[in-house]
């Protein structure tokens, strides 16, 4: 279970981002781990500058000391930055708080490592340094915590399904994926040969998803024994997480698949066409590890640690600011 990584209640924090959801997540679950209460501080830069960015300047428009301005004072003692948007902001704020604020950066920043007093990246990135931090898995909400609590009082929805059950995280086009028509029957093919060995199946999709995608996964979900979850109503994700035996995640995100391997549940990876080399790498580490197989259609029943590194990467940042302020 995490645990805050400092018995201290007096540092004050800000989560950076341009409001994308998936940036603003992983500075969230860092900042859980940490065990601080951060304010939320979202950047909108306008043309040209956003083109510019992650080397250009900040929207002069959200200068410190412009009215509205989201980097307004007073200064954090720590700020968590993630996105391309971001990195200029991180900057600014550095030196307009003459240093104070310790910085850091969730993902390569694309500017190399003194972008921030500190960086996390993923293990299949690239970039190192003194100051970077490398993990196999990305930080998440998806504590063992609040893990337990969800298994505690289940959301009825999921609930209501028979076991075993498969959470069934399904994405959608991305930079290096495509769900054509034959993944797509490929996909559907693979989920009803899951139900007819009598699982239950609870589904999610994302805004990602393409619209015919998730008109067969709406057929689908007629069927007994299924739930799918297209947007509408609460989002049960995090109970979908916590009620399964099994999850089948699509490959075209990272995030989802690393989610589903901290809850220690055996995961299938379903792939669509394309894929990238920096992906392979990461489902092999996963595949070492013993967290991941490849998705056949057919329950695999396989053991494994959990797999959280958020508290590890909340354990770094702790450490690195406790230094930063000692020396203040």
């Amino acid at each position: 279970m995490r645990s805050p990584t400092s018995d201290r209640h007096d540092i004050s924090c800000w989560v950076l981002t341009d409001g994308k959801a998936g940036d603003e997540t992983q500075c969230l679950g860092v900042v859980e781990a940490l065990g601080l209460e951060p304010e939320i501080r979202r950047v909108a830069p306008r043309a040209p500058f956003a083109w510019l960015m992650p080397r250009g300047p900040i929207d002069p428009r959200e200068a410190p000391d412009r009215p509205g301005s989201p980097i307004a004072p007073p200064f954090p003692d720590l700020l968590i930055a993630s996105g391309r948007r971001a990195i200029p902001y991180v900057r600014a704020v550095k030196r307009a708080s003459a240093g104070r604020t310790f910085t850091v950066i969730l993902k390569d920043p694309r500017t190399g490592p003194t972008a921030a007093d500190l960086i996390w990246v993923p293990d299949h990135d690239r970039l190192r340094g003194p100051n970077v931090v490398a993990t196999l898995t990305a930080p998440h909400r998806i504590s063992a915590r609040r893990l337990a609590e969800a298994r505690t009082a289940l959301d009825p929805r999921i609930a209501a399904l028979p076991r075993p059950r498969v959470a069934v995280l399904v994405g959608g086009d991305s930079r290096h994926h495509r769900f054509s028509a034959a993944d797509q029957a490929r996909l559907l093919d693979g989920l009803h040969d899951l139900a007819a060995c009598g699982n239950a199946l609870a589904i999610t999709a994302s805004r990602r998803t393409p619209a015919s995608l998730l008109e067969v996964l709406r057929g689908l979900a007629d069927g007994p024994d299924r739930f799918l979850w297209d947007g509408r109503g609460d989002n049960p994700y995090l109970a979908l997480l916590a009620g399964a035996d099994a999850i089948l995640v699509t490959a075209d995100s990272a995030n989802m698949i690393g989610e589903a391997a901290a809850t220690g549940a055996p995961v299938m990876v379903f792939e669509p066409s394309g894929g990238h080399p920096k992906i392979r790498s990461y489902l092999d580490a996963l595949a070492a590890h013993g967290a991941v197989r490849p998705f056949s259609g057919r329950l695999e029943a396989h053991a494994y640690q959990p797999l959280d590194s958020t508290p590890e990467i909340a354990r770094a940042i702790q450490a690195a600011l406790d230094r930063h302020r000692a020396a203040a």
